[in-house]
């Protein structure tokens, strides 16, 4: 064959990977509200960087059309300069079902990726397993779900649910650090609606069941939602600007839009003097960080518990705080979750973590015990106390009982503990302590009112307030609201060159 025609052919061959499942199905990709899997990978790519790997790579089973490809497009490039590895299924292609060949593609881009060491972001857009490849499909998932845990904690993973995910394919997902889904057009389910009404009668949408709403209010699968493909390309590269390459890097500096002062006036204002009032915590987070910029991970689920990016001085912070205007910033099974996870995450790629703690203590309640909220609860304290990255925690009103020890105590290696003037800090409020310690005297008193009063000034000077604390060691410094980021700079800079450990170990046994 002349090398005219061999370069023909080689055109040919691309033309019709380029093509995926036609013009028809394309179409029909556009007509549901979704970018075809080509059409997102230029979207998110910096201009020019995509280099495609494995695009004329075929299926082997007898029978079924060959497409170059065979429905998923893999390969590197680069976001906002910074290599990264991507795959994106093509529902156009056989729905987007999964393949030997197609599970092979993706399993080497992920190698690549750990040896290079760079994020690995999924695409998700699939019906499921291919049901003419039958077990060697299901065993392509397999392969899957086992390179998703050798990179877990080496380079960051990233899903965006695009469209359907569902069976098996979903703890690919589940196993990645973020999900991102696309509200009205994704969703993810073990089994679908049909079976579901099958077995248990129930009767449910794919919307309800699975969509994006679910995943992010209720079970807290997702992460995060957007409204189109566009926006969650756009909104992931933004969350991989606060994130390493890799465990052994560090997230990219970048220098605030607007100078912004040490000391910030307004946050003596935010907390109430009335301790029983609420308060948005996230006005005193937005109040130190750079440009007032809160980058929110859960924002949906447990919002008893923030969660986030940010950063001070150009450098990425993980952000975890108890929120007084959901109830009143109490710990409970999800929010402990939430907070575990994202812990363990910053503390495996190296990033900051700085506590703003305003909690009563942890949710009573007969559902919360039988739940198991002391097992949960213990995935948060497992989590600060494994965590060996710089800790800082500031204590702005209410630290009690045993929620005081688990968010980031001195206790437990944090670094630096700050508390405001208005900070409580004890075994329990004064008004609980106070019928646990005197009821007789109160109910016995002439004025019950007025004992109970008397009773809780002098519990409050005795016990609730920061200065015992900063006497024991516990408390490094009391501090004025207003001071809070110059604190955290001097800290966070004093901290940069901080090395800790833990006892060596294959793994600790994180109480799941």
């Amino acid at each position: 064959m002349s090398l005219e025609k061999k370069i023909e052919t080689l055109r040919a061959k691309h033309a019709q990977a380029l093509a995926g499942g036609g013009d028809v199905r394309i179409q029909k990709q556009h007509e549901g509200g979704k970018l075809t899997a080509r059409e997102r990978v230029a979207a998110f790519l910096d201009e020019g960087s995509f280099e495609e790997m494995d695009a004329l790579m075929v299926h082997r089973t007898e029978g079924v059309e060959k497409i170059p490809g065979d429905g998923v497009i893999t390969g590197f490039g680069r976001v906002d300069g910074r290599p990264v590895a991507i795959f994106a299924q093509d529902f156009t292609v056989f729905g987007g079902s999964l393949s030997e060949a197609y599970a092979k593609k993706i399993c080497k881009v992920m190698d690549l990726a750990m040896k290079v060491g760079c994020p690995v972001i999924g695409l998700n857009d699939s019906g499921g397993a291919r049901i003419q490849e039958g077990v060697v499909s299901l065993g392509g998932y397999a392969d899957i779900f086992l390179k998703n845990t050798l990179a877990s904690g080496v380079v960051p993973q990233i899903s965006l649910i695009m469209g359907p995910c569902a069976g098996g394919a979903v703890y690919s997902p589940a196993i990645t650090d973020f999900i991102t889904m696309v509200k009205g057009t994704s969703y993810m389910f073990v089994t679908g609606p049909d079976v579901i009404k099958a077995v248990t009668h129930e009767e449910v949408t794919k919307e309800e069941l699975g969509g994006a709403h679910t995943h992010s209010a209720k079970s807290g699968v997702a992460h995060f939602v957007c409204a189109s493909d566009l926006a969650a390309l756009a909104h992931t590269r933004e969350l991989l600007s606060f994130l390493p390459s890799n465990n052994l890097g560090e997230a990219p500096r970048r220098a605030p839009k607007t100078p912004m002062p040490l000391e910030n006036p307004d946050l003596d204002k935010v907390v109430p003097d009335d301790p029983s009032k609420p308060y948005d915590i996230r006005d005193i987070i937005c109040g130190v960080v750079d440009d007032a910029h809160f980058f929110e991970v859960h924002e949906a689920f447990a919002p008893n518990l923030v969660v986030g990016f940010a950063r001070i001085e150009g450098r990425s912070i993980g952000i975890v705080a108890n929120q007084p205007a959901f109830y009143a910033g109490v710990l409970d099974i999800a929010s402990s979750e939430k907070g575990a996870r994202f812990v363990r995450f910053c503390d495996a790629f190296n990033i900051p973590l700085i506590t703003f703690e305003d909690v009563p203590g942890f949710l009573p309640g007969v559902t919360q015990e039988h739940g198991g909220i002391i097992r949960h609860g213990a995935k948060l304290l497992f989590a600060f106390c494994e965590a060996t990255v710089p800790k800082i925690t500031v204590i702005t009103r209410k630290a009690y009982g045993g929620a005081y020890c688990v968010m980031a105590s001195k206790h437990i290696r944090t670094d630096f503990n700050f508390a405001y003037p208005t900070a409580e800090i004890a075994v329990m409020g004064a008004e609980g302590a106070m019928n646990v310690l005197h009821g007789k005297a109160i109910a016995s008193a002439p004025d019950p009112v007025a004992k109970k009063a008397e009773l809780i000034a002098d519990y409050n000077e005795k016990f609730a307030n920061p200065y015992i604390a900063a006497e024991f060691g516990f408390i490094d410094e009391v501090i004025l609201p207003r001071e809070t980021r110059m604190k955290l700079v001097k800290a966070l800079a004093f901290l940069e060159t901080k090395r800790d450990s833990t006892p060596p170990k294959k793994h600790g046994n994180i109480p799941l």
